[in-house]
């Protein structure tokens, strides 16, 4: 978890890559459009929002999250398709606050590890503008909305609240990998 532009992405990635414990990724449901280079079932599940109803109707939906968007609401969710089976494997994915308390609720908090990424909010408002900037249509306004609503959805109380005690600065992409790794193979070992 972290806020926009902690460098979630690229250290989830690198953690797959490199931890020397294998870990399987979670591909989440998205009722938002694909970005150019996306590709369904990689980065998400693209779906609509009858689909989404479809779901929780079946109630396979683990957690959902909805973002009044300047584009509109858009949803994320983690649902119950057969990608997880705790018996078998460990997983990792990005999600939000909202999202962890939720799956952590579903799965019962001693089989889920909050891994939380900070990252200086200069540094992080720098990164989301430029890629942003690399966009077909760059939405400068959902860059703004999105990055003062991470200031509430992050907020120290709820992080204390949820016991997120796993907290790791960003300052250097390579040594934040290490020590989350040196962390993790810990826990798994």
């Amino acid at each position: 978890m972290g806020k926009a532009a902690s460098g979630k992405d690229t250290i989830f990635k690198r953690l797959v890559e490199q931890t020397a414990y294998p870990l399987k990724t979670v591909v989440i449901y998205t009722t938002r459009p694909s970005r150019p280079g996306e590709q369904n079932g990689v980065e998400y599940f693209f779906v609509t929002e009858e689909r989404l109803q479809q779901l929780r109707v079946a109630g396979t939906v683990i957690e959902e999250r909805r973002y009044n968007t300047v584009h509109g609401p858009w949803y994320y969710f983690t649902v119950n398709d057969g990608q997880i089976d705790l018996e078998k494997e460990n997983y990792i994915m990005i999600s939000t606050l909202a999202g962890y308390e939720q799956i952590r609720a579903y799965y019962k908090e001693e089989n889920v590890i909050p891994i939380y990424i900070e990252a200086d909010n200069k540094e992080r408002l720098i990164r989301y503008i430029n890629r942003e900037a690399q966009q077909k249509s760059p939405n400068y306004c959902e860059v703004c909305r999105r990055f003062l609503a991470d200031e509430e959805d992050f907020a120290e109380e709820k992080l204390i609240k949820l016991g997120v005690e796993n907290r790791y600065w960003n300052r250097n992409l390579d040594s934040c990998c290490n020590v989350i790794q040196k962390d993790m193979e810990a826990l798994l070992g």
